[in-house]
């Protein structure tokens, strides 16, 4: 316990001189060792001390606890070289050179921990909308019990505006299931009996009882947490380059500082080289690259968790989109009026079926009923309205006895469609389109369809990823004739319709097995896990749930999938400039090398000129914030 508690202890020392005000101070005294000695101020103590300390520190916690714990090669880091250094400018005497190193890590760490802090409320929001009660039937009696205590084969009554507890059948009543937690489709699902039902989603309109079949951590819902928490558990933390390369720079800089001291028996050169040899450049220029990139990101509203997702996102070379909310601008408009009847004109049968959905509670209907509002016509109050959950609607207008609904509605009132009616009706679910059917005196008179709306941008979006070498992929719970519809007019030919969150997964996880690298930009609950699993992920942020915009690595805060052309461009620069400045910052490094064989260069000059090179790596790093990128307008 005693050792414990010293352990604890000792991390929040450590942490605390890492932290920003404490590396601040360290600065500070820095430059006091620099600039005061010059203006002829004589100080007791070196503050050079003071950045030794705080600095040098958490780095030699650092290094010790790499050395202690990590596997094979990876205890040795650039931590080690960069303490190593900074000991020997100690034994010499050059605190300067000795506070300096330690202050650019520092400065680094700060820097990286800036970038890859990543939110993580996701998760218990979504483990928020699993429901805590339901109600269950027993001896033609109903009791409000946990779902914890609900067991399979209980029978479950679930009333309007409730959500259904377990996966389960429908054995009695008939309604509309919001699936959209789910499935992300845009429209509720109209349900009856033997229909399954999900953990989770809404009941809309009728009262139904349903037989439970799934339950507690077998449930759709629960898996959905379960695959969220799976795939969260899947991802790594970005390594520094630095570290990648301490491998071989720590042997290097050590045999060349041995060979400086035994080649001119001079000390001060073996400690000069040790102190140009620190990769702080190498450390700095991956997160200022990254800073800069998020900062240009910011201002044309993409806002990227990570530096490792605009890393990740360079290599892409899959896009897969999910449709509604995303491809889609997710909202229901009447897009066809066809009248069955020569006398019948469009405006008049949207006249009729608008007065007749008016008192509807459906999407449908009030999507028709307002529709009609816009396009100015006059709305006719029904008489003896009557609405049949997941079914239609029935209204008197003016004396004219109208039926709105589906074909098995319609049947059911000895109404049927002919063969013209069929044909329509084929050809609107073939384009992906929801229909109502409106029907008068026995005898349908028309249909009236309903269909989400493609984003105007998103075919050039597609045309603008070919064109960089990205495929395009579609994954929706929607049907797959609406899919292959939308997927079609986007410019995407792989298309994947009617999958549940579990099917996207696995989608994503086959395109990975092929040696893909895939991108999943998604808006919905549903596509949480999807996000999660794909290499690299993007939430629609304006309108998409709060557990997609957690769950991703990206979020759109102006839902314009326009943006995606112009993120693409950003990382592959992002990558590009990390790669040159880590290139620019190894040639200075040898250039100090040389500099300090020849004995030009002292670990105080040495330092200067170390530091000179770190801040030119991080400016041209820091371009990316202004540069323009043809998307982005």
């Amino acid at each position: 316990m005693a050792e414990r508690l010293q352990n604890i202890m000792v991390k929040r020392i450590n942490d605390l001189l890492a932290g920003v005000p404490m590396t601040i101070v360290s600065g500070i005294c820095l430059a006091c060792s620099l600039l005061l000695p010059r203006l002829g101020v004589e100080m007791p103590v070196d503050p050079a001390w003071a950045a030794v300390i705080i600095s040098g520190l958490p780095l030699l916690y650092l290094s010790i606890w790499r050395i202690i714990h990590n596997p094979g090669i990876s205890k040795i880091s650039s931590a080690l070289l960069i303490t190593i250094a900074m000991f020997a400018a100690m034994a010499i005497g050059d605190l300067f050179a000795a506070g300096e190193v330690a202050f650019i890590m520092a400065v680094g760490a700060l820097l990286e921990d800036a970038t890859t802090n990543r939110a993580k409320k996701g998760l218990q929001q979504l483990i928020s909308l699993a429901p805590v009660k339901g109600r269950r039937i027993r001896d033609e009696k109903e009791e409000m019990i946990s779902a914890e205590e609900i067991r399979k084969g209980d029978i479950l009554r679930v009333l309007p505006g409730e959500a259904i507890p377990v996966d389960g059948k429908i054995i009695k009543g008939e309604t509309s299931v919001d699936q959209s937690i789910m499935t992300g489709e845009s429209l509720p699902v109209d349900k009856g009996e033997e229909d399954e039902v999900f953990c989770g989603t809404i009941n809309r309109f009728g009262a139904v009882d349903i037989e439970a079949v799934k339950v507690g951590e077998d449930s759709s819902l629960q898996k959905l947490i379960r695959m969220v928490k799976e795939a969260e558990n899947k991802q790594a933390p970005m390594q520094r380059i630095a570290d990648k390369c301490a491998s071989w720079l720590v042997p290097v800089a050590l045999m060349i500082a041995i060979g400086a001291y035994i080649g001119t028996g001079n000390i001060v050169t073996a400690v000069t080289v040790l102190v140009v040899f620190c990769p702080c450049a190498l450390v700095l220029a991956t997160p200022t690259a990254i800073m800069a990139a998020i900062g240009q990101a910011t201002k044309h509203g993409v806002i990227i968790k990570s530096g490792e997702a605009l890393e990740k996102m360079g290599k892409v070379d899959t896009i897969a989109f999910d449709k509604t909310g995303t491809l889609t601008c997710g909202n229901l408009e009447v897009c066809d009026i066809v009248s069955f009847k020569q006398e019948l004109t469009e405006t008049e049968l949207l006249r009729l079926a608008a007065s007749a959905e008016a008192k509807s509670e459906h999407p449908l209907g009030k999507a028709i009923a307002a529709f009609g509002r816009e396009r100015g016509l006059q709305i006719t109050e029904a008489d003896d309205f009557k609405m049949e959950a997941g079914k239609g609607v029935y209204g008197e207008i003016s004396g004219r006895k109208l039926f709105c609904g589906n074909e098995k509605y319609l049947a059911q009132n000895g109404i049927t469609v002919g063969k013209q009616g069929k044909e329509v009706l084929e050809r609107l679910r073939s384009e992906g389109k929801a229909s109502v059917l409106v029907a008068e005196n026995g005898e349908c008179i028309g249909v009236i369809a309903l269909s989400d709306v493609l984003r105007p941008e998103a075919g050039k979006v597609t045309d603008r990823l070919k064109c960089m070498g990205v495929s395009t992929a579609l994954l929706t719970g929607d049907n797959k004739k609406a899919a292959a519809y939308f997927a079609k007019k986007a410019g995407i030919t792989e298309v994947y319709g009617e999958l549940l969150p579990e099917e996207k997964v696995k989608n994503i996880e086959e395109f990975q097995k092929a040696g893909r690298k895939v991108c999943m930009i998604g808006d919905g609950v549903n596509d949480a896990p999807a996000l999660k699993t794909a290499d690299v992920s993007v939430a629609m942020g304006a309108m998409g749930s709060d557990i997609a915009i957690e769950a991703a690595d990206i979020a759109l805060m102006s839902d314009d999938i326009s943006k995606i052309p112009y993120l693409k461009r950003l990382s592959n620069a992002t990558v590009t400039t990390i790669k040159v400045s880590i290139a620019m910052s190894m040639t200075i490094n040898f250039i100090a090398i040389a500099l300090s064989l020849m004995e030009i260069l002292n670990p105080t000059t040495g330092a200067l000129v170390h530091n000179a090179g770190s801040c030119f790596v991080v400016l041209v790093a820091a371009l990316l914030y202004d540069r323009k990128f043809e998307q982005a307008d």
